[in-house]
């Protein structure tokens, strides 16, 4: 698997994306879906890689800067046939690479907290990632958990 900033051009990683998008809406109500579109990932202060194997998508991760010493994981998305492969695994395991060789001293991360977000929560526990408070622009929600990640 090949892992590479991506400019989100491609139409593999538009359908991706809605599909991402389509999901969370499915899950968490409006006020709690903190999901970033194309034109939001496009944005300076993010950075957007993209998975391949040949020339096969198998997922995409996003590090938004909050600060010079603080990022924040997006967009974590596996495409439907390559779940349970470790894709998830290997795109977080290289946005923690990217984020320390940047300097960040610390990552977190917001996800919902219904049942289907579950899974999700144990990888980002089985990558040492502990439940924190709210941080950055973000409040109180019970449809949300936070996490972070000292480097």
């Amino acid at each position: 698997m090949i892992i590479k900033v991506d400019d989100l051009q491609g139409p593999e990683i538009a359908q991706l994306l809605t599909q991402h998008l389509q999901h969370m809406a499915s899950l968490s109500p409006p006020e709690s879906t903190h999901a970033l579109d194309i034109e939001a990932l496009q944005q300076e202060d993010v950075v957007f890689w993209s998975a391949w194997q040949d020339d096969e998508l198998m997922g995409c991760g996003a590090l938004k800067r909050l600060n010079a010493r603080h990022g924040e994981i997006k967009s974590m998305r596996t495409v439907d046939a390559h779940r349970r492969k470790g894709v998830a695994g290997k795109v977080l395991q290289h946005i923690i690479v990217e984020a320390r060789g940047e300097g960040y001293k610390r990552l977190s991360l917001e996800t919902g907290s219904m049942e289907g977000f579950k899974s999700a929560c144990k990888l980002y526990e089985a990558f040492g990632f502990s439940y924190c408070p709210p941080f950055g622009d973000y409040i109180e929600d019970p449809n949300s958990v936070f996490m972070t990640l000292a480097l």
